[in-house]
């Protein structure tokens, strides 16, 4: 099995295309285009001037990969019948395809047995719209009185969710989030914490790092970024014909060779580089399709909750999946946070200033005191930065970017990225 590497958001304090006028990322969302589709828009931009003229090219266009999917949510779907029920994507002009490592969708539910506070995971599997499963998911067998939560994860910009969508949250009236949704999210996290409450449910502490420091959550400003809390630890299997598979041992003996598709997240980020790196460990239960012990969103975020001190980092209004366009909007932010079981936002102390303080403090002085360990450990993204500390480094440039925090601070941006020839960053100086 050859793993692709990952995908994960473009951050970054500046993009260039040729021909084009440089922009930064915040000039980008105050035009209100999505971060992740100023590529895929400047490509339709050259596209349709080429195509004037040519009816053919017109005609082909409508055939262009898009970075906007639509995922369709089976019946029933917190049922077990449902989880096993594959999600289908497609597009609503020209094509989306899960194996299209810029369009692949991720779907993860954690459960949670409210008799003895047990819980434990399963992915369900995402297919394009008409087609199979390489292999038939492994139905979920769940306990007696299961209460089910869903997220949703995006390589793309905008997934949008159709179907039995009842449960489901996607955005306000105004915008989707973007990468992220989720369905009974509410309902789950009360159940888990009255299960805290009686004691059936413990949550793990977070021990310390090699930098003697307690080990990170997602609500740590030594790891959050512009949009933090997104996105899901699922990854499925791509089998030699196209088709999709969850990612499972039995699967992928069956499978010999192909493609694990990954969904770049902040949950990856720490349970699978940061955690390692520090020494540290994830908070995990029993995968329902494979038998393993797994990480999720959700037991990230119910660690977070328990576990981290202050200062807490909690999704921000300036935080481009939780914005309206080029607007804040405390209603969708506050919509975004049950998502994640964060409190309803302070607008009197959780201000954007607030938020970027701590994170080019706090989090700039987390990001320094633990280069030594970052900079052993690999990158994420190879292609973008040589090292976990480089790749940590170039991130944190750009939310300070993307969150808009030079205007708010009155200040230059305090991260200076070193890269090569090749464009890659190699070291940074904080």
């Amino acid at each position: 099995m050859t793993d692709r590497p990952m995908r994960w958001k473009t951050i970054r304090p500046t993009f260039t295309l040729p021909q084009l006028k440089k922009l930064t990322v915040r000039s980008r969302l105050a035009l209100g285009v999505p971060v992740l589709g100023v590529f895929a828009a400047a490509v339709a931009v050259v596209a349709s001037v080429a195509v004037q003229g040519d009816p053919q090219l017109a005609a082909n266009q409508a055939d262009i990969a898009n970075p906007d999917c639509v995922l369709q949510v089976p019946a029933n779907p917190l049922s077990a019948k449902g989880l096993a029920t594959p999600y289908q994507l497609s597009a609503t002009k020209g094509h989306c395809h899960e194996t299209n490592a810029d369009q692949s969708a991720f779907v993860q539910a954690t459960i949670l047995d409210p008799a003895t506070g047990a819980l434990s995971v399963y992915d369900p599997l995402v297919i394009d719209k008409g087609s199979r499963p390489a292999i038939a998911p492994t139905p979920p067998t769940l306990p007696r009185g299961a209460v089910v939560g869903i997220w949703f994860g995006f390589n793309g910009d905008n997934l949008t969710l159709r179907g039995d969508t009842g449960t489901c949250v996607n955005g306000d009236h105004n915008s989707v989030f973007g990468q992220y949704a989720y369905c009974n999210a509410q309902p789950f996290f009360a159940a888990a914490d009255n299960a805290i409450a009686g004691k059936k449910l413990v949550i793990p502490p977070l021990g310390t790092g090699k930098d003697g420091r307690p080990c990170m959550t997602t609500r740590d400003f030594g790891l959050v970024d512009q949009d933090q809390s997104d996105n899901v630890t699922t990854t499925y299997l791509q089998a030699r014909d196209g088709r999709v598979a969850q990612d499972t041992p039995a699967n992928e003996t069956r499978l010999g060779t192909g493609n694990r598709l990954t969904n770049g997240s902040d949950n990856v980020l720490l349970d699978a580089f940061v955690d390692p790196a520090l020494g540290c460990t994830p908070f995990t239960a029993r995968d329902l399709a494979s038998g393993k012990q797994v990480t999720s969103l959700a037991l990230d975020e119910l660690h977070a909750a328990a576990r981290q001190k202050p200062p807490i980092a909690l999704v921000p209004t300036n935080d481009p999946m939780a914005m309206d366009g080029a607007r804040t909007s405390v209603a969708k932010t506050n919509l975004y946070r049950v998502g994640v079981n964060m409190p309803q936002i302070n607008t009197r102390t959780e201000t954007p200033q607030a938020y970027c303080r701590s994170l080019f403090t706090t989090g700039l002085q987390r990001t320094r005191l633990d280069a030594r360990f970052t900079k052993a450990a690999p990158s994420p993204e190879p292609a973008a930065a040589s090292n976990l500390f480089a790749f940590l480094a170039q991130r944190l440039a750009g939310s300070f970017d993307n969150l808009g925090c030079g205007k708010l601070l009155h200040t230059a941006d305090p991260v200076h990225l070193k890269t090569n020839k090749a464009g890659v960053v190699v070291d940074a100086g904080l």
